[in-house]
């Protein structure tokens, strides 16, 4: 009766409370394993530095085929066990994408090794406080999602203008500080999701979640390299 109650007054997105902790617990176990081949991926794109000789033009071009193709194959498989598979394959593609970062960093700084453990730690920290947060804050954050995307939206086109025309360091730092504050505010709106029951499929919530965490940590390091860094 109770769950026929929940059909006709709640939707599907109304789960029980053992399930949306199953779900998160899911999330987390599986966000920890995505660690291992992005780590790995990073590594391996650090020592061959194949990424690192691709031109702009080519590594925007290899970097949104792949990621669009994941995410594509992800949201196709992620009722199956197979998604597992598919999400780790797209954590690995992105631990290469990110040895791009790495590399510049690690040939630019002497303590470039120094910068990245600090970004790591400052995104763990990141995390554990904002997880904290998600379980103290009650009140539904599902509206945020909007005016998150408007914030996503109005960051990409300004980072483009930048890129392609501006050139000022002045402005990719502050698109930076931008960056961190933006993504923090989307993973407790993405845990919060989870926590809330209306993201009930582990999977997806994972590949949400490892996306807001790898921005904050790029966005990271690259503040700490622009005043920290001690250059060669």
């Amino acid at each position: 009766m109770n769950e026929s109650l929940q059909t006709v007054y709640g939707g599907s997105s109304i789960i029980s409370a053992e399930q949306r902790n199953r779900v998160l617990r899911n999330t987390y176990w599986l966000l920890a394993l995505s660690l291992v081949p992005t780590v790995l991926g990073a590594w391996i794109g650090v020592s061959t530095g194949i990424f690192a000789r691709m031109g702009m033009g080519l590594g925007l071009l290899v970097f949104l085929g792949g990621a669009f193709g994941f995410i594509f194959a992800i949201q196709k498989t992620k009722d199956s066990a197979a998604g597992v598979g598919v999400l780790l394959g797209f954590t690995f593609f992105m631990g290469l994408m990110l040895s791009q970062l790495l590399g510049a960093v690690l040939g630019t700084y002497k303590n470039g090794a120094s910068l990245i453990i600090t970004a790591f730690g400052g995104t763990a920290g990141v995390f554990f406080a904002v997880a904290s947060l998600s379980t103290i804050i009650k009140r539904d954050l599902s509206s945020m999602g909007k005016f998150l995307t408007v914030g996503i939206v109005a960051l990409i086109v300004v980072s483009l203008l930048n890129m392609l025309f501006l050139h000022s360091s002045a402005l990719m730092l502050t698109m930076s500080v931008a960056a961190v504050a933006l993504f923090a505010a989307y993973l407790l709106y993405d845990i919060k999701q989870v926590i809330d029951g209306g993201e009930t499929n582990y999977i997806t919530a994972t590949l949400q979640i490892y996306l807001d965490l790898i921005n904050i940590f790029q966005n990271l390091l690259v503040l700490l390299g622009a005043f920290s860094g001690e250059r060669e």
